[in-house]
C-alpha cells in the first residue's frame, strides 16, 4: 500500500508539470479559489490571466473550450488590424511572439519564407521594424497562448461549463461570491472576468444586456438597425437572381437559404445579428491537404442560389482565400452567397448549450456542403471547379477535428448595457470618450443579417456595413463595467457595452486582447484598493496601463 501511495503521488507530481494540466487551486476539489476568476477560453481570457499574474495575484481560467485562444487560434489568421500602431501591451507581444516563431526556418515546412510574400490586411504581414507578425497559422497562435500559460504558470480548467441555472451563481450585496460549473465544481474569487464571446457569466450575474440591432434613433446613429439597399462591400446580389425553385414563379416556393420574412423599415431595430461562419484554414499543398468531405445529409439543391449567381457571370469565389504561411489560407466569407450562414444564428446568444451545439453543427454542415458543392457540382463553372481541386483542409491544423476549425466565428452575441455605451460616433473617432483603456481602429464592419425577397421578386441580402473611422478611437473604461448596482466585481472585455454597429469595429481579436489586459489590471487594482472596479480612481488605472505600454489616445 505504501508503494501504491508513493506511486500515485509520483504520477500526480508528474502530471502537474505537464503544460496545460489543470492543477487544483485548493485541497478541496469541490471548491477552487483565486483572487481573480476568468470565465472563457478566448484570446482575451489568456491575456487577462497573464496580466493578473504579472501583477502578483492568483488567477484561475475556467474555459468551456478545450483549445484556448478563441478565433485567434481558431482560423482567423489574417488579422483585422486596422492601424497597428494602436495595438499595445500584451496584445502586441502576442504578435511579436509570432514574429519570433516565423523567424525560425523550422516554421516553414510547406514553403520557403521568401515564397510566402508579405501581404497583410492594410499592413505587411511580417513587420521587421516592429518585429511583429500579423498573419499566422492557427497552430502557431495556439502555441503562443499555451506558452503564455506555461511561462506564467496559469491554471486552466478546460471543458468546464458554467451552470446557467438559477443555482449556478452566488451573489451577496451585489457582488459575485462564486459560480459553479456543470461538473459541480465551485469557483470562488474576489473579482470575476467574463471573457466569453457569449457573455454567459455576465447574463447569469443579472447584468443587463442587449441582443440584436438597435433602432438607429436609440443612439442617434446612421448605420444601425435595418439597412436595406446599403451596400458597402461586395456581399450582395449585384444582378437580378430569382429566389424561387422555378425561377420567376412564386408558387413554386423559395429556394433554400432565403427567408420569407420581410426585412422591416430602414433604421428600425430587430432581434437579428450579423452572420456567423467558420474561418476555414485551407491548404493547396498536395502533401498537406485533405479532400472536402461530403457532409451528412448533403443536398446539392441547397446551393442552387449560388449556381444562379455563377450563371450571371460572377467570378469572385477566391477573393477571400487570404494567404497565411505554408501555402494555407484564412478563408472568409465573400460575395452574395458564401460561407456566412445568413439568418441561422438569431437564437444563438440566449440558446441552451444543447441548442448552441445544434446551431454550430448546422453551420458546419452548411459550410462543408458549400465546399463539397464547389469542388464537385456540375453547375460550378469549369474555371472555378478546376481551381477548387487545388484546395483542401490542412492535415496539420485542428488535428483532433479532421482539419476543421474548433471555434465558430461568433461575430456578435450579447452586448452589455454598462456604465458607458460605445456608439457609432465613438467608433468613428468623432468623440472623446471618458477614461480610455485601449484603442480600436478597424472599420464598422457588420456582416449580413438577413436574405429576403424584394418587392420586385428578386433576392437580396441586408445588413452588410463597412464604414471607416476618421482616425483610431479610444474605448471607454465604462464599456467593460456593468452598472455597479447590477454587479460590483465583474469586468466584461469581450461582450462590451456597445451598440450593434459600434461593436462591428470593436469586435476585433487584437482589441479583445487589449481590453482583456485592461480588465485584469482594473480587477487587481480594485482588489488592492479595496474598492469596486466602478469606484477605482481612473488616474491609478491609467498610470499602470501606460506603464504596461497600452495605447490609450491618439
Amino acid at each position: 500500500m505504501k508503494f501504491l501511495s508513493r506511486l500515485s503521488w509520483l504520477i500526480l507530481l508528474y502530471l502537474t508539470t505537464v503544460p496545460g494540466f489543470a492543477q487544483p487551486a485548493t485541497r478541496n476539489a469541490g471548491v477552487r479559489r483565486a483572487d481573480v476568476i476568468i470565465y472563457g477560453g478566448t484570446s482575451a481570457a489568456v491575456i487577462a490571466a497573464v496580466q493578473v499574474k504579472k501583477m502578483g495575484k492568483s488567477v484561475l481560467v475556467v474555459s468551456p473550450d478545450k483549445h484556448v485562444g478563441g478565433l485567434s487560434s481558431g482560423g482567423l489568421g489574417f488579422t483585422d488590424t486596422g492601424n497597428k500602431e494602436v495595438i499595445g501591451g500584451l496584445s502586441r507581444e502576442f504578435y511579436q511572439r509570432l514574429y519570433q516563431h516565423y523567424q525560425q526556418d523550422t516554421s516553414w515546412k510547406w514553403q520557403k519564407r521568401d515564397e510566402y510574400g508579405n501581404k497583410g490586411q492594410g499592413t505587411p504581414a511580417i513587420d521587421g521594424n516592429a518585429r511583429t507578425m500579423w498573419i499566422f497559422e492557427p497552430h502557431a497562435a495556439e502555441q503562443v497562448f499555451e506558452d503564455f500559460a506555461k511561462e506564467y504558470k496559469i491554471t486552466i480548467y478546460r471543458d468546464e461549463w458554467l451552470d446557467r441555472s438559477a443555482k449556478g451563481i452566488q451573489k451577496k450585496a451585489g457582488a459575485i461570491q462564486s459560480f459553479r460549473t456543470l461538473g459541480g465544481t465551485v469557483y470562488e474569487g474576489k473579482m470575476f472576468i467574463d471573457a466569453t464571446y457569449e457573455g454567459d457569466l455576465m447574463a447569469a450575474a443579472g447584468v443587463r444586456y442587449h441582443v440584436g440591432r438597435e433602432a438607429s434613433k436609440v443612439y442617434n446613429e446612421t448605420h444601425n438597425g435595418v439597412q436595406v439597399g446599403v451596400f458597402q462591400h461586395g456581399h450582395h446580389f449585384k444582378t437580378n437572381v430569382s429566389p424561387y425553385v422555378v425561377a420567376g414563379d412564386p408558387k413554386s416556393g423559395l429556394l433554400a437559404e432565403v427567408s420569407r420574412e420581410k426585412p422591416g423599415p430602414n433604421g428600425s431595430g430587430d432581434n437579428k445579428i450579423q452572420a456567423y461562419c467558420f474561418r476555414m484554414c485551407l491548404s493547396n499543398h498536395p502533401e498537406n491537404r485533405l479532400p472536402f468531405p461530403k457532409p451528412d445529409g448533403y443536398d446539392p439543391a441547397r446551393y442552387e442560389l449560388l449556381a444562379r449567381v455563377f450563371a450571371t457571370g460572377w467570378r469572385e469565389t477566391f477573393n477571400k482565400f487570404d494567404p497565411i504561411p505554408n501555402r494555407k489560407t484564412d478563408t472568409n466569407n465573400h460575395g452574395p452567397f458564401s460561407t456566412d450562414y445568413i439568418g441561422k444564428n438569431y437564437d444563438y446568444p440566449e440558446a441552451t448549450y444543447q441548442r448552441r451545439k445544434q446551431i454550430i453543427k448546422d453551420h458546419e454542415l452548411y459550410q462543408k456542403g458549400l465546399m463539397y458543392f464547389l469542388q464537385n457540382d456540375e453547375r460550378v463553372p469549369a474555371d472555378v471547379h478546376e481551381q477548387m481541386q487545388q484546395w483542401g483542409l490542412p492535415k496539420d491544423e485542428f488535428t483532433d477535428n479532421g482539419g476543421w476549425p474548433h471555434q465558430l466565428y461568433i461575430r456578435e452575441a450579447r452586448r452589455m448595457l454598462g456604465e458607458f455605451v460605445m456608439t457609432e460616433a465613438d467608433a468613428l473617432g468623432k468623440t472623446n470618450v471618458p477614461n480610455p483603456i485601449g484603442m480600436g481602429s478597424y472599420a464598422l464592419d457588420a456582416h449580413n443579417a438577413q436574405r429576403f425577397v424584394k418587392e420586385d421578386g428578386f433576392v437580396q441580402n441586408e445588413g452588410d456595413i463597412g464604414v471607416h473611422p476618421d482616425k483610431p478611437y479610444s474605448i471607454a473604461y465604462g464599456a467593460i463595467l456593468p452598472k455597479e448596482n447590477e454587479c460590483s466585481n465583474l469586468l466584461v472585455p469581450v461582450c462590451v457595452s456597445s451598440s450593434h454597429i459600434a461593436y462591428g469595429s470593436i469586435r476585433m481579436e487584437p482589441v479583445f486582447m487589449i481590453l482583456g489586459q485592461s480588465a485584469a489590471t482594473a480587477a487587481v487594482l480594485a482588489i488592492d484598493n479595496k474598492v469596486s472596479p466602478q469606484r477605482l480612481p481612473y488616474a491609478r488605472l491609467q498610470e499602470v496601463l501606460l506603464r504596461d505600454k497600452q495605447r490609450l489616445t491618439n
